[in-house]
């Protein structure tokens, strides 16, 4: 089925981008080092999709939200596990209600229609939802001021629910007890084993704990459409264009979404130092330089015996090294993803467009976070982005199988990465460009004075070269 709604150019805006990290660690594995691939026969370090589309849709919020940028003042989402939470602070602030009630109620509510919570057990994660849901920022205060509106209803609801949960619970734990404890005869009659996990199974077990969840009182059918139509993505940007998947509620609407990213990686070898570092005590180093005479104590001794002033010490991994990473926006279903929500085809053409924009921005200028403070990360800008146009994505990343190779040109090697990979980049568009007659409106942006004084001198680079991230796009 083709789609009525017309979009600018070609369906797919393709950007391609080179950086030059230096003593970085912007995502590290579980045991806190960085993360890496093996492409073209070495190890390459790797910064995942995960982290930049993290980075990307929160700096695209952040502006929305500030009116700043083409999606100023525009809706879009939050993704946490809080949202019995939330729905209980604004329960309790522009409502009134008891804080306790508040959140004893949203959780109950939200968890009737479908989503699963923590243990009840454990305060602190007790009204936490077991998975992230992205969904649009005003959820919670939309949950909130339907159960205002409808309190008598659903604080009946409400009570009814928890009293036969409670129960449900206490069955639950009273068939465990029972199942630990095997009669006489049933020792005899399994010859004294136990059956698997230590509990007896058939009735007094699980059954009976299912049996009694089955009879909590159903939400009430205007609370879970309220409480679903709350939890749609609505007319936040930022889901159309990152998607969401939603398994636990079967009739809320999952989102695939418009925008593909791929993982960056270091278009040369691998190249990582262990910094040692060691961190002073400074009460300890204040003592030392004190020039007041002071009483004897037995900090004194411990000074004496440790003249370093070091309070604690160890190593971090940091990497350095040009990277290149790739991502594509598709036009088309941005529009239908917009129009799924609820848009007319004209509010979703005018907000595709502003959305377009927003993401380019976002894909030049945001980046993960972590060791901002001890690292500058985030300050830094690519040496190249390239745009174009196509009805197809096109990833570029076989520019790069073969390694860069930083030796000296005179020694045959391709000299530092970051004009090396600038030129390995744009040969490979302008070769894949005279095979693709789809390929247009090809446009490079650099921030590096030397990347721009290289452009000058390569003949054919299929694209235009522009001043600002504005202008990558049609």
């Amino acid at each position: 089925m083709t789609s009525s709604v017309s979009s600018p150019g070609s369906q797919f805006l393709s950007l391609h981008l080179l950086e030059t990290l230096v003593a970085v660690l912007p995502v590290r594995d579980e045991n806190g080092a960085p993360k890496s691939i093996v492409y073209g026969g070495t190890e390459r370090h790797m910064i995942t999709s995960q982290a930049r589309r993290r980075a990307e849709r929160v700096h695209t919020r952040n502006r929305a939200n500030a009116g700043v940028g083409s999606l100023a003042g525009r809706g879009t989402g939050t993704r946490t596990r809080e949202w019995a939470l939330i729905t209980a602070r604004a329960l309790a602030s522009e409502h009134g209600w008891e804080p306790e009630e508040a959140v004893r109620t949203a959780r109950a509510v939200i968890e009737a229609t479908g989503l699963k919570f923590g243990d009840p057990g454990k305060k602190t994660v007790a009204n936490l939802t077991k998975v992230l849901l992205f969904a649009p920022s005003d959820a919670g205060a939309r949950i909130a001021a339907h159960i205002e509106e409808q309190a008598g209803a659903v604080r009946a609801w409400a009570d009814a629910y928890t009293a036969a949960q409670a129960a449900a619970t206490a069955a639950s734990a009273s068939a465990r007890k029972k199942g630990g404890r095997k009669s006489a005869a049933q020792e005899e009659a399994h010859g004294g084993d136990v059956a698997e996990g230590g509990v007896e199974a058939g009735a007094g077990s699980a059954g009976d704990a299912s049996a009694a969840e089955a009879k909590l009182p159903a939400l009430p059918a205007a609370t879970r459409a309220a409480v679903l139509t709350a939890l749609a993505p609505r007319d936040a940007i930022d889901i159309a264009l990152y998607g969401r998947f939603l398994a636990e509620i079967a009739d809320s609407p999952n989102v695939d979404g418009a925008v593909q990213s791929s993982h960056a990686f270091t278009v040369h070898e691998a190249e990582q130092v262990d910094d040692f570092y060691a961190a002073a005590d400074d009460a300890k180093l204040d003592r030392k330089r004190s020039p007041k005479p002071q009483e004897k104590t037995a900090l004194d001794f411990l000074d004496a015996a440790d003249d370093a002033g070091a309070g604690m010490t160890g190593y971090q991994s940091l990497i350095t090294g040009t990277f290149y990473r790739h991502a594509v926006l598709d036009r088309l279903k941005l529009r239908r993803n917009l129009r799924a929500a609820g848009m007319t085809e004209e509010e979703a053409e005018e907000a595709s467009v502003a959305a377009e924009a927003e993401f380019v921005t976002a894909f030049v200028d945001a980046f993960p976070e972590a060791k901002k403070n001890s690292t500058a990360s985030t300050g830094s800008l690519p040496a190249l982005v390239l745009a174009f146009e196509g009805e197809r994505p096109y990833n570029y990343a076989a520019a790069f199988q073969n390694p860069v190779d930083e030796n000296p040109v005179g020694g045959g090697g391709e000299g530092p990465a970051g004009p090396a990979a600038v030129k390995r980049l744009l040969k490979h568009h302008a070769f894949v460009s005279g095979r693709r007659p789809d390929i247009k409106a090809g446009r490079v942006l650099t921030y590096d004075p030397q990347i721009d004084e290289l452009l000058g001198t390569l003949k054919d680079t299929g694209a235009l070269t522009v001043t600002s991230a504005e202008e990558l796009t049609a």
